[in-house]
């Protein structure tokens, strides 16, 4: 199957889920600078989860720039992905509502690492797919990043049921690792490209 509907798919779906979380941003009651400052935490777990959505969207695209097809293996990896994507508006509002206190901190750290084992199942189903030898296989290599991911989140949601601030700053590590876009698969295909 040719993979620009599951693009096109999930381009919209990010989209939306994008819309939602700001749409979560009510305006202040009030003109003072007071009634802006009240809504911080609102605007720090959007940012950070902007941030998130961002970097799904940016990654998923680069992994697509190197696939050639699909199978339906593939588009449910994809769907589940994009479940999980669409629970962070959800979970987003909660912990931003209720200033970081500890479940919505564990929420939303569970979340985060459905959407990252829900991502390195896609890979796996993407490699699967194109073989051992592919310039996915290639690029992801033995994912060190994706894992020390995976340990990060398991680390901040324990932490966070003793002190969810720490916890909090834990999920802002993790987005700072992968803020620039994984290089590992622009390198392969710039690598391929050149003549021998």
């Amino acid at each position: 199957m040719h993979k620009g509907r599951l693009e096109a798919f999930s381009d919209g779906v990010i989209a939306i889920i994008i819309t939602i979380m700001v749409l979560e941003l009510h305006v202040p009651k009030g003109d003072d600078i007071a009634a802006i400052l009240h809504l911080w935490p609102v605007f720090l777990s959007y940012v950070l989860s902007f941030v998130y959505v961002g970097i799904y969207w940016n990654n998923h695209h680069h992994t697509m720039q190197v696939v050639k097809s699909v199978n339906g293996a593939i588009l449910w990896a994809n769907l589940l992905l994009l479940f999980w994507l669409s629970v962070i508006p959800f979970v987003t509002g909660w912990m931003g509502e209720n200033l970081f206190t500890k479940w919505p901190v564990v929420l939303y750290g569970c979340v985060l690492i459905m959407n990252a084992a829900s991502y390195t199942i896609l890979t796996i189903a993407l490699i699967r797919h194109h073989g051992k030898d592919s310039l996915l296989a290639k690029a992801v290599g033995k994912d060190r990043k994706g894992k020390l991911s995976l340990i990060i989140y398991a680390v901040a949601i324990a932490i966070s049921f003793f002190c969810s601030w720490v916890g909090f700053a834990l999920y802002i590590v993790v987005a700072c690792i992968w803020f620039i876009p994984d290089s590992r698969i622009e390198r392969k295909i710039v690598l391929e490209e050149q003549p021998e």
